[in-house]
């Protein structure tokens, strides 16, 4: 049988789970699968309370670089499968770590073995202390550390052999799907799709509600938006946005109400129209990237002001995160680069000069009451377009 690539697939939390752990591990496997769909000869078992991708060596970058972005893993360990013999066993593991050392100028090892096939002739202690010295004798440098090593070079013996030496790390949290559904307020700045991003990791289903001020805001800002729903997409498989013009709201807004209470009052009518949509498409929260302090509008008082607006839950993942670690997240998941093009967006068309930073809901709910609200959000959520992107 011909050489193939083969995966050690390592998981997080879900080991810690109880009786349901086997309906995490197959939607981690469903996701797996999904993600890697469209290449060549791609498996993904579970044997022996392991997960492992085996596939031809020939994909295995496409099959790394699927891989990674599927939530629930917390590292990728590729190696290769081989017949179980011990000359091809120390071929393949010879290979390896010279490539290892290559690429990282590391030299000290540990061999460790896992024999589950007993027909196997040599016991694992055995495969560890031969495979070491072939080890030694074929790569100038190297040095045996049990104590503290650099890197393992693994053998498992099953109905084939497995040598893997690499760990690559992997984004961790739960398999994306297993944590109910929420509705992403995406806007396209840098903190909304890292919110979106960081409740996905967790396993929560993502839709999003984008808010614009067509013709006042371009198209480009808006399709600016839809990619960084499409970089989401990378991640979650599939989103679903719903685009929503929020200009007829913002001109009764600045012709009826106070100029300082324009943002927060933008900001309550955004949420009201979100919870409708998460009402109708059945997600049970909604997701901002807001963050205190890092916006006039953004205080304990104005968040507060915003959340008595709906009855759905709130969720803010990035409330403590200081700017720069959130700009840091953002470039490791592929989305600052397009939060940054400089396009306008909804909530810049009508910015006033002053923003009330403590507001009273008592005073902002008097203000709605100059306004037909209900009529509004009506006529808002019919000129609603919905569309979807795929990975």
């Amino acid at each position: 049988m011909s050489e193939r690539g083969f995966i050690l697939v390592k998981i997080g939390e879900i080991t810690l789970k109880g009786n349901n752990r086997r309906y995490f591990e197959n939607r981690l496997m469903d996701n797996l699968k999904e993600a890697v769909r469209g290449l060549h000869h791609v498996k993904v078992a579970k044997e022996f309370g392991r997960m492992y991708m085996n596939y031809d060596l020939s994909e295995e970058a496409e099959v790394l670089e699927k891989a990674q972005r599927v939530f629930g893993l917390v590292a990728l360990c590729p190696g290769v499968e081989v017949d179980p013999d011990f000359d091809r066993i120390s071929a393949a593991a010879v290979a390896q770590v010279k490539a290892l050392k290559a690429e990282t100028g590391m030299t000290r090892f540990k061999v460790e073995a896992r024999r589950s096939d007993k027909r196997f002739p040599m016991t694992s202690p055995e495969i560890c202390r031969d495979l070491g010295g072939v080890l030694l004798s074929s790569i100038e440098g190297l040095q045996v550390d049990v104590h503290a090593p650099q890197f393992l070079v693994n053998v498992e013996i099953r109905d084939r052999a497995y040598i893997y030496s690499r760990e690559i790390r992997c984004h961790g949290g739960m398999p994306y799907g297993t944590a109910g559904k929420a509705a992403l307020l995406l806007s396209g700045g840098i903190d909304s799709p890292v919110a979106g991003w960081m409740m996905a990791r967790r396993g929560v289903t993502l839709s999003a509600v984008h808010f614009h001020s067509y013709p006042f805001t371009s198209e480009r800002a808006q399709e600016k938006v839809y990619d960084l729903a499409r970089q989401l997409a990378v991640f979650t498989g599939s989103i679903e946005v719903t685009s929503i013009n929020l200009l007829e709201i913002q001109q009764a807004i600045m012709e009826n109400c106070p100029e300082e209470e324009m943002t927060i009052l933008s900001r309550r009518f955004m949420m009201a129209l979100a919870e409708q949509v998460a009402k109708e498409n059945g997600s049970q929260a909604l997701v901002t990237g807001e963050n205190i302090g890092q916006v006039a509008s953004q205080t304990i008082e104005g968040l507060t002001v915003t959340n008595a607006r709906v009855s759905l839950p709130v969720f803010r993942p990035l409330i403590a995160y200081d700017k720069n670690d959130i700009v840091e997240v953002a470039k490791r998941i592929g989305t600052y680069e397009t939060s940054i093009l400089p396009f306008e967006d909804c909530c810049t068309v009508f910015l006033p000069s002053k923003v009330v930073t403590k507001p009273r809901l008592a005073q902002i709910e008097a203000s709605e009451a100059n306004l037909d609200v209900e009529g509004l959000i009506q006529r808002a959520l019919e000129g609603k377009e919905v569309l979807r992107f795929e990975r």
